[in-house]
């Protein structure tokens, strides 16, 4: 398996989200909402997930073993890294979008 393109963004989340994006595997499955996390111990990547009836989230999508779960982190984190960081103009548009959804 080949991670053959990643498109990140930076977003100005609440709590801890600080980013998202989609990945391409071998030219030929695409996986949107991987989200950016801000954690105790650095960033990480979370799976795209839906929230259950009993408010539990449940992953979608997700690696079945350790090797790719930490193929598909590496890729993503390091396309994220290479972002400029947010301006305040850009945080305060972000804000002002999620206000009008």
């Amino acid at each position: 398996m080949l991670i053959t393109e990643v498109r990140a963004k930076r977003v100005n989340g609440d709590n801890r989200l600080v980013g998202i994006a989609a990945i391409t595997i071998d030219d030929c499955f695409v996986v949107h909402e991987l989200r950016v996390i801000e954690g105790k111990n650095g960033l990480f990547v979370a799976m795209p997930s839906r929230k259950m009836p009993n408010g539990e989230f449940k992953d979608v999508a997700h690696p079945i073993n350790t090797e790719t779960r930490s193929m598909i982190e590496k890729a993503v984190l390091e396309a994220f890294e290479k972002l400029p960081l947010l301006k305040e103009d850009e945080v305060k548009e972000e804000k002002q979008e999620e206000k009008e959804e």
